[in-house]
């Protein structure tokens, strides 16, 4: 396919750097899923917790990686090309303006309804004594959660639309480093005032919800915005992102939705099955964040300005390298977390309240989970591209089709399978959401070039797959070699097994001539600062 490699270019630069602090956010995330594991375990808490930031986080994961990437940014990227930056602030200030106005009632009637909310969620908390109560009381505390969402996503979509990535996919590495810090100075200190521990960590997720919008102000104002009290909702471009960012909540909420119903559901399978899942899916969006979302950010501003000028040859080419470089590495992230989830489960949680009981059920998770991250990846990247070309409608009907879907395997898988065939169903619903909206936008775009991606994943699947059965073989045999429970031990194997299944992934793709795995490669290389004279 003809494609400017200036295009190209651009894509893998910002996905990189995308992807650089997308790393460091996600890093730390595991970090702080680390404490809370060995502080908290997989016990009542944990669950209470979970429950409870399900319906904030909900709405932040929709907004900072969903509707209002796929609704504001490009109409803002529309306003920057066609009418300049002045009209361009004024949408800013009016959204931001309108998130704060409707958050802020939505925060005080969930504060509200909290009791029947959380009774609606996870009525069998009721069954162990304090549980249900503590959940309505963290859910109260973490709601103000939801209007810091918004209003991190909106200046997250602006700096995206300047070609500021690394700034906003950095912030929420300010999250994780809110919680961490309250794990250790906040949550000794619970008892002392008669409150529960894990209050503490409730009350970190507000801290990381402002430091998430603090953070990204200063680059906002270097590149000319001004703070303005500008309030109208009869405002055109404004009713534009509003009537999109319904759509679009739909079109994109089908992967949180899903992960709404196995929480669920999750309740009725015992103590820890809710905190099990939450870990897994954590563990698992962490190559969903690094690749899908990183590559997604990058394609959806430049499928926005050529859609602004109708070029939809470059829209096609935009498109089909993002999901070449998507295949290239979740395929191998999906193999890799399928063959070492047990001990990569073990080494990241394994110690203080979280058991050997407790890795085995979520290395369980994990792998179920595992199984969909392609179709999470793909989702990330080809949905924006409905709305860019307003086409708002289809990714409504698929998004909807993938959650009925969702909750018909999951009710039946988790009678079969227990709390593991709740992550089975959500994986299977996710291929299918992935498979229908890559068919539908390659109808809409007059096709993309399939012999290339089919090409692609194919010799993609055939490394992976030898990397997967190396890292088995390693793993095995440095358990022969080299026994023991010690974390020193865990750490020597696992890193010898991802060690040997890197080298063996590297050797095969270049065997299999999988250009987009050197694209990968020298990106890397140049975020690391080594200069080569490689050309992506």
């Amino acid at each position: 396919m003809n494609s400017p490699p200036d295009s190209h270019r651009q894509i893998a630069r910002s996905a990189g750097l995308t992807g650089v602090a997308t790393l460091t956010s996600r890093l730390l995330g595991l970090a702080r899923d680390q404490v809370l594991a060995a502080l908290f375990g997989a016990g009542n808490e944990m669950d209470a917790f979970v429950v409870a930031f399900r319906v904030p986080n909900l709405v932040r994961d929709l907004f900072a990686e969903g509707a209002m990437s796929a609704a504001f940014v490009p109409t803002f990227t529309r306003q920057l090309t066609l009418q300049g930056r002045d009209e361009a602030w004024r949408l800013g200030n009016n959204l931001l303006n309108i998130l704060l106005v409707t958050t802020a009632g939505l925060v005080i009637a969930g504060m509200w309804l909290a009791r029947p909310i959380v009774v609606a969620l996870a009525h069998d908390f009721a069954g162990v004594p304090g549980k249900l109560e503590l959940t309505i009381a963290l859910t109260r505390i973490m709601l103000p959660f939801l209007t810091m969402a918004a209003v991190a996503a909106a200046i997250m979509g602006m700096l995206n639309s300047l070609h500021h990535y690394f700034v906003p996919s950095l912030a929420p590495a300010m999250f994780n480093i809110a919680t961490i810090a309250c794990a250790f100075l906040l949550v000794p200190l619970m008892p002392l005032a008669g409150w529960p521990r894990i209050t503490a960590i409730a009350m970190a997720a507000l801290a990381g919800g402002a430091l998430q919008i603090v953070v990204q102000w200063p680059p906002l104002v270097r590149e000319g915005f001004h703070y303005r009290p500008v309030l109208d909702w009869r405002d055109r471009t404004v009713r534009e992102v509003l009537t999109l960012m319904g759509p679009g909540t739909i079109g994109l909420a089908a992967a949180q939705v899903n992960l709404f119903v196995n929480t669920l559901l999750a309740t009725s399978q015992g103590t820890g099955a809710v905190s099990w899942l939450g870990y897994a899916f954590r563990l698992m969006y962490l190559p969903i964040g690094l690749f899908g979302v990183s590559i997604g950010t990058a394609v959806l501003p430049a499928v926005s300005r050529h859609a602004a000028v109708e070029d939809v040859d470059r829209i096609r080419a935009t498109v089909t390298h993002g999901m070449a470089l998507m295949i290239v590495l979740s395929v191998p992230a999906t193999l890799g977390l399928m063959a070492l989830a047990d001990p990569v489960v073990g080494v990241l949680f394994e110690r203080g309240r979280f058991t050997a009981a407790d890795t085995a059920a979520t290395a369980t998770a994990v792998r179920f989970y595992a199984i969909g991250l392609i179709g999470y990846a793909s989702v990330r990247i080809v949905s924006p591209v409905f709305y860019a070309i307003r086409r708002n409608s289809i990714p409504v009907l698929i998004s909807v089709a993938s959650i009925v879907l969702n909750v018909v395997l999951t009710v039946i898988l988790v009678r079969v399978m227990g709390f593991g065939g709740l992550a089975l169903g959500t994986s299977l619903a996710a291929l299918a959401n992935a498979a229908l909206s890559i068919l539908v936008l390659q109808r809409k775009l007059k096709g993309i070039d399939n012999r290339h991606l089919v090409s692609t994943f194919w010799r993609t699947c055939t490394a992976a797959a030898l990397m997967a059965l190396a890292a088995r073989g390693i793993a095995r045999a440095m358990m022969a070699a080299a026994p023991g429970p010690s974390l020193l031990m865990q750490l020597l194997r696992l890193f010898a097994s991802i060690g040997g299944a890197v080298t063996v992934l590297t050797i095969a793709a270049r065997v299999l001539r999988i250009r987009e795995f050197d694209d990968v490669r020298i990106m890397m290389v140049r975020r690391l600062g080594v200069h080569t004279s490689a050309s992506i």
